[in-house]
């Protein structure tokens, strides 16, 4: 098995080269590409079988980055990710500096600032926000474990992460709450 440094440059040299990654995250499997480069965000709706108008959730490696990409961070987010011990993902309203592809109809954006060091290492290098969607075809079960990964998913990737593919821990998805500039909090998934 590859060192830890050695998959994150593996799976960066794909994503510079607008390919798509099957990496673990803070949460469940999943499947990524560099969030500002369209065509890769097309390879994923095609690999998921996805229709266009959902849009992905974004990982950040830290909150400082958070500015980059919404015009306005309420408050209360700040406080949410420094003190939420779950994977928390917040649906800010505004989106910019992102291609169409990763942005909502209605101008929105979901991101997480993941906590995991081998998805923070891999951002960090990369400097750029890296979409992360459940490793399943649309409509069916997210894996739980590497191990339920549907094989049409792995052939459809450029690159498998070989880190954390043997843990035996059951995954769950992230919390998600929609964050209105207003101060509004909405929670989409608990």
């Amino acid at each position: 098995m590859k060192e830890f440094s050695e998959e994150i440059k593996s799976a960066l040299t794909v994503l510079r080269s607008k390919g798509v990654i099957l990496y673990p995250t803070d949460t469940i499997w999943g499947i990524g590409c560099d969030a500002t480069i369209p065509e890769a965000v097309q390879k994923i709706f095609a690999i998921k079988k996805r229709r266009e108008e959902n849009a992905f959730i974004l990982l950040l490696d830290h909150e400082s980055r958070l500015l980059s990409y919404v015009k306005d961070v309420p408050e209360q987010a700040w406080m949410l990710i420094e003190h939420t011990e779950k994977p928390l993902t917040i649906i800010f309203d505004q989106a910019k500096n992102l291609p169409p592809e990763v942005i909502a109809s209605d101008g929105s954006v979901a991101i997480r600032i993941t906590r995991d060091p081998f998805c923070q290492g891999l951002i960090s290098a990369l400097r750029k926000p890296l979409v992360s969607t459940s490793a399943n075809i649309s409509g069916e079960p997210y894996p739980s474990s590497f191990s339920d990964i549907n094989p049409e998913i792995i052939s459809g990737v450029d690159y498998v992460v070989n880190h954390r593919q043997n843990e035996n821990s059951i995954l769950k998805p992230s919390t998600i709450l929609r964050l209105k500039t207003n101060g509004q909090i909405q929670f989409i998934r608990r």
